[in-house]
């Protein structure tokens, strides 16, 4: 699944063709992605200019001049590809057929923009902006990683007294929005802390944050910073919304890496699994 540099590229992607231009028409091809797409869809969407194109976590977050926001997620397979002859011109490769062509916009400044997604776990859903804090997809998800607001204070007293893996916690989108699989296993190896190390062992006593604390802040941001600027990673289907891929996969340290040297000491990369996924680290320098 797209994790935070992933979003953040399409919606980089997107801005440019969607901003301060008017949705002239929508087409909704197959209702049936995750949760249908509301029967008065086209008809809120129609007409409306976009004022934004932002993120929260791994959602797109498009603002629209009748006060409405439009709420996507890629899902599992999603990706959306722009259409613009000014601009550049994506055309299909063969796993990305126009059979799961599901929703497409046609913007007043001749760009069009497509989502495709051939397992339809994307989602879009509009809801009011005035509502937003209490939308439920939204409300209980955490801090921003890349917010300034972000540091090792929020985080130690998010975990302080968690007995969970360190993984699992950095894995909670109530603790910090965004991470997945891929950034927790490499942030947790620029920090060299062990993914299996107790949640709270980065606060002391009294819930303040320690050397490990400010070590792993710095790695979280630091690693979705590179990743941001490489285009994010496609292992599988994420795309760049001109159809390139990102190149991030070329830069792992540790992530699907097992039994490859490790970039840190002369160990080796060791893969286990926590909470039904597949973890990456270093035994020899992740501690």
């Amino acid at each position: 699944m797209p994790e935070l540099p992933e979003v953040e590229t399409v919606r980089r992607g997107l801005a440019p063709a969607m901003e301060r231009a008017r949705i002239d028409k929508i087409e909704v091809r197959h209702r049936g992605l995750r949760w249908p797409i509301a029967k008065d869809f086209e008809k809120r969407l129609q007409g409306q200019t976009v004022t934004s194109v932002g993120r929260r976590a791994k959602y797109l977050i498009v603002d629209l001049s009748s006060g409405d926001v439009l709420v996507m997620h890629l899902g599992m397979s999603g990706s959306f590809r722009v259409n613009d002859d000014k601009i550049a011109k994506y055309h299909h490769e063969k796993s990305k057929s126009e059979a799961h062509d599901h929703v497409v916009f046609h913007m007043s400044n001749e760009s069009v923009v497509t989502f495709n997604d051939p397992r339809r776990f994307g989602s879009m859903k509009l809801v009011a902006r005035t509502r937003i804090d209490d939308e439920p997809l939204l409300r209980s998800i955490g801090p921003e990683p890349l917010g300034n607001e972000f540091d090792a204070a929020m985080l130690a007293k998010a975990v302080a007294g968690k007995k969970t893996s360190l993984k699992a916690a950095l894995l909670d989108q109530r603790v910090v929005a965004g991470l997945g699989n891929i950034y927790v296993c490499e942030a947790l190896f620029r920090a060299r802390l062990s993914p299996k190390r107790q949640a709270a062992t980065i606060a002391d006593k009294k819930g303040q944050p320690n050397e490990r604390a400010i070590a792993l802040v710095d790695a979280i941001k630091t690693v979705l910073h590179d990743a941001i600027k490489a285009g994010g990673s496609s292992l599988r289907d994420h795309r760049r919304a001109d159809g390139s891929l990102g190149d991030f996969q070329h830069n792992f340290l540790v992530y699907d890496r097992e039994g490859e040297p490790c970039h840190g000491v002369s160990g080796t990369v060791t893969r286990i699994v926590q909470n039904g996924r597949s973890t990456f680290y270093c035994p020899s320098c992740q501690k």
